[in-house]
């Protein structure tokens, strides 16, 4: 028998086990390169795309969220400008209206101070004096409780911020630039001055 039958002989009774081990270099690979061809052609075009949209999906997704949070910054912006539009509206308008009450509360001021002594030794006009004390006092509380208060004048440095001097006067007993009488009362409203005090001043 020769040798090329006598491998194949021998091959024939071999187990199947030892056959599969002397498969050649060659054989082992292909199933690897199947699987290789395998892995590449799960490369589909259609991930390309679906990555993709996901992405575009995201930057939408923030620039939604950018333009909301810089909508909601608008809105409190334009919230707050409302509320201090309306504030300084309603602070004008006190302020107006306690502009357009001063004037009476000088007409009371005047009765009190030429009338009050002279009509105070009538007992048919004490009556009257004591309503227009009445009166100026409901007047002046209800001022106190919107924030009017009296500017003081009298005897105290003149300060142009809060008076307003109509004349100097000689004075031997004060000091100069001292208001030695007031004129016409001033007020303030909070921190804000209403009216100033006209006062005279002495040299």
């Amino acid at each position: 028998m020769s040798i090329m039958k006598e491998q194949e002989h021998q091959e024939e009774h071999m187990p199947k086990e030892e056959q599969d081990q002397q498969q050649s270099p060659q054989d082992a690979a292909e199933p690897m390169e199947n699987i290789e061809s395998v892995e590449v052609s799960e490369e589909d075009p259609r991930i390309a795309e679906l990555q993709k949209a996901l992405d575009d999906s995201q930057r939408q997704v923030e620039k939604l969220r950018e333009d909301l949070v810089r909508y909601a910054a608008d809105f409190e912006n334009f919230r707050k400008q409302k509320e201090r539009e309306a504030r300084v509206a309603g602070e004008r308008a006190v302020e107006n209206l306690m502009r357009e009450i001063l004037p009476v509360v000088d007409d009371v001021d005047r009765v009190m101070q030429h009338s009050a002594a002279t009509l105070s030794n009538s007992d048919q006009a004490r009556p009257f004096v004591e309503g227009v004390e009445l009166l100026r006092k409901n007047l002046m509380n209800w001022l106190d409780k919107k924030g009017v208060k009296k500017i003081e004048a009298q005897g105290q440095k003149m300060d142009v911020n809060f008076h307003e001097a109509i004349t100097q006067l000689d004075h031997p007993d004060a000091e100069p630039d001292t208001v030695i009488e007031e004129y016409q009362a001033g007020y303030m409203l909070g921190e804000k001055v209403l009216r100033h005090s006209k006062v005279v001043v002495s040299k």
